[in-house]
């Protein structure tokens, strides 16, 4: 199937690489306009050189102002805006409670949860005028689990599945769909960035990244970019015209539990101690 987003315009943050540029790809094989936000310009121009039907602006997207002007942007160019998928984030460092501090506390809420939520707040006007859109929110396995993320990171990502809910509900009236993605470990250069490296070498490094997760989660297969935009390609288009209000959990299984010991199952650890034989 083709053409699945013929017709319609999206604005899709971090779209210059990893999630955010499979599936600006993605939608613009599907038929859709793009605009494209990003901070890493040389990256977003490229990718936005691929393709007539897309735009690459500089935006960000802690900053209230480039977030609206990104989706103004999609308006002024191609007459309207149906998807926002607000994508753009990082990976962040861990630390304990006693570390944390208010500029950091501050710098974590702004881009992970700030942004989407001036995503909903301009995308909104022009979604209810022309009664109908798709929003889509980033967030991350790491709201569901106490171990999947740093401390901030994980408070932010729960707090954008609240705020999705919010949102689908009050704009439900006027057909405008608010749903959250929540990747789990997926091989991309954004690990590799969080450490310090360059995207270069971030890039290089992401397929050790996948083969780390592969030992993590039942389904053992690498996570990609690609498996994530799939599900939000689903989420934008109108196969999913019934849905709203969701998290989509697309994580190989990991939040689903650990994979039993071959050899003794899930009471192995439990017969190994008490020496027992499991069998």
């Amino acid at each position: 199937m083709s053409g699945r987003l013929s017709g319609k315009t999206a604005v899709i943050t971090g779209g210059a690489s990893g999630i955010g540029r499979a599936t600006v790809e993605l939608f613009l094989a599907e038929g859709a306009n793009v605009v494209i936000g990003d901070v890493q310009d040389a990256l977003g121009a490229s990718v936005a050189q691929t393709s007539p039907n897309a735009v690459y602006q500089h935006a960000d997207v802690t900053r209230e102002a480039d977030v609206k002007a990104l989706i103004d942007a999609a308006v002024e160019r191609f007459g309207r805006i149906d998807i926002l998928f607000s994508n753009a984030g990082a990976a962040e460092r861990d630390e304990g409670f006693a570390s944390i501090d208010e500029a950091s506390f501050n710098r974590v809420m702004q881009l992970h949860l700030a942004s989407a939520l001036y995503g909903i707040k301009h995308a909104e006007p022009h979604m209810r005028a022309q009664k109908s859109g798709a929003i889509i929110t980033t967030s991350s396995v790491a709201a569901e689990g106490t171990t999947y993320g740093p401390i901030l990171y994980s408070i932010a990502k729960s707090a954008v599945l609240h705020m999705t809910r919010l949102a689908a509900v009050r704009l439900a009236a006027d057909k405008v769909r608010v749903n959250a993605i929540q990747p789990g470990l997926i091989a991309t250069a954004i690990f590799g960035r969080a450490l310090g490296l360059d995207q270069e070498t971030s890039e290089a490094k992401a397929a050790v990244m996948g083969s780390i997760a592969e030992l993590m989660q039942p389904l053992p297969v690498a996570g990609q970019g690609r498996d994530i935009a799939e599900a939000v390609l689903y989420l934008a288009s109108d196969a999913s015209r019934f849905v709203t209000g969701q998290s989509f959990c697309v994580d190989g299984g990991l939040t689903a539990g650990q994979v039993p010991n071959p050899e003794g199952g899930v009471f192995k650890p439990l017969a190994d101690l008490f020496g027992v034989d499991p069998a």
